[in-house]
């Protein structure tokens, strides 16, 4: 058993993410997501698809990248 490093749950069926160069232990992937996914640069959501990138940001939607200046993204559509 291992200790979740979001809830502290010692759970029989934790399990490992491995990113970065770094191992990180979750009981459920709500707390793997609290934790690694990245969050949108405007509307500060939390990205659990693909989302969109630009100049090393993040946004949820073309849309929060367009607000905050971004021109040259497009959400598919």
């Amino acid at each position: 058993m291992a200790r979740c490093e979001v809830c502290g749950n010692d759970y029989d069926q934790s399990f490992e993410v491995r990113t970065r160069g770094m191992v990180h232990v979750f009981d459920s992937f709500e707390c793997a997501i609290h934790r690694l996914a990245p969050r949108c640069e405007h509307c500060d959501c939390t990205i659990i698809g693909h989302g969109v990138q630009a100049e090393g940001r993040f946004y949820c939607c073309a849309s929060c990248a367009t607000a905050v200046g971004v021109t040259d993204l497009r959400d598919r559509v």
